[in-house]
């Protein structure tokens, strides 16, 4: 009978310590997500709306967002028209109103609802470019 409990205690007793070494890994996941979610509107726009900044952000926003939110902002774009989206007209200031350089940043680089992120596909300072632009359009 020993000889039966001892089999069975080292077949499942690796099981055990896989399962909680894998649900300590899970946690500290977790908490950096959060962390990074919480970080996002402390996100400081390191890039100065400069004529550079706002002519780059113009031609980037022409060629990876207009088809959505409008060539003008308004949200009008044909993507959007042809998917049924209502989309924010950026040329109202109370649009982006609510949102941080930081968090309108993070949607850009990792999308929202239907709209796919630029992670990877921009660099940092030109989601930054876009960001300024954008900001812009309220000011037009």
């Amino acid at each position: 009978m020993k000889i039966i409990f001892l089999c069975v205690t080292m077949m499942v007793w690796p099981i055990v310590r896989q399962e909680a070494a894998k649900q300590a890994d899970e946690k500290p996941v977790a908490a950096e997500t959060a962390k990074a979610s919480a970080d996002t509107p402390k996100l400081v726009n390191p890039v100065k709306p400069t004529a550079a900044s706002l002519a780059g952000g113009k031609k980037t926003y022409g060629t990876d967002c207009a088809m959505c939110h409008g060539k003008t902002g308004a949200g009008d774009g044909d993507l959007a028209a042809d998917m049924k989206l209502t989309l924010k007209d950026y040329r109202d200031p109370g649009s982006l109103k609510g949102m941080s350089d930081g968090e309108i940043f993070e949607v850009i680089e990792k999308g929202k609802g239907q709209m796919s992120g630029e992670e990877g596909r921009m660099k940092p300072t030109q989601i930054w470019d876009v960001v300024n632009y954008v900001r812009s359009l309220a000011k037009k």
